[in-house]
């Protein structure tokens, strides 16, 4: 389970698409760089494998609820 989800915007100009995330998963902090096609980027450590997905897919629907409203 994903705790304290947040994000900004990776630009100034807001209406440049891309975003900054982070969140903590089993008491370890992740970071990455949401873009606008749903590409995800780790920017730290990345999630082992068989949890990879389940976390990918929680991401996608956060920034759906949060970006694209």
């Amino acid at each position: 389970m994903i705790m304290h989800f947040q994000f900004k915007p990776l630009f100034e100009n807001k209406n440049i698409p891309g975003w900054n995330f982070s969140f903590y998963h089993k008491k370890q902090r992740f970071t990455g760089v949401y873009h606008q096609t749903g590409k995800i980027e780790w920017t730290s450590n990345t999630p082992e494998q068989e949890e990879m997905e389940a976390l990918k897919s929680q991401i996608h629907e956060l920034m759906l609820y949060h970006v694209y409203e």
